[in-house]
């Protein structure tokens, strides 16, 4: 499990600084494969938001103050496309559940 966070770590810098650089599609894309890959290798969803928050306080520590406000929203993009993964699979957990146990009163998915 430990090497399945540290490569998620490394990975996680590398796709962030991509994501900051070009803003696009293919970087968004790259975030959600991460997510995916972080899950299907067992990380837990505190894992990758302890890494995002160690990767984010690594690139403020060269952010002017100018630029802060911009790199808090692509953060926040690209977290939210991380954990796209994660919430998808709960979802799916969650509407199994569902039709195992019909009696049992519906759960909120938000």
């Amino acid at each position: 499990m430990k090497d399945a966070v540290a490569r998620l770590r490394q990975n996680y810098g590398v796709g962030f600084l991509r994501y900051l650089s070009r803003r696009d599609e293919l970087a968004l894309l790259s975030a959600y494969e991460l997510g995916r890959a972080g899950l299907t290798s067992g990380v837990s969803l505190l894992d990758v938001v302890q890494i995002h928050h160690a990767v984010l306080v690594e690139t403020l520590r060269d952010t002017s103050s100018s630029e802060l406000p911009d790199i808090a929203e692509a953060a926040a993009t690209f977290l939210a496309e991380v954990l796209a993964s994660f919430d998808l699979a709960r979802r799916a957990l969650l509407e199994r559940a569902a039709a195992e146990h019909p009696s049992d009163p519906p759960r909120h998915p938000g």
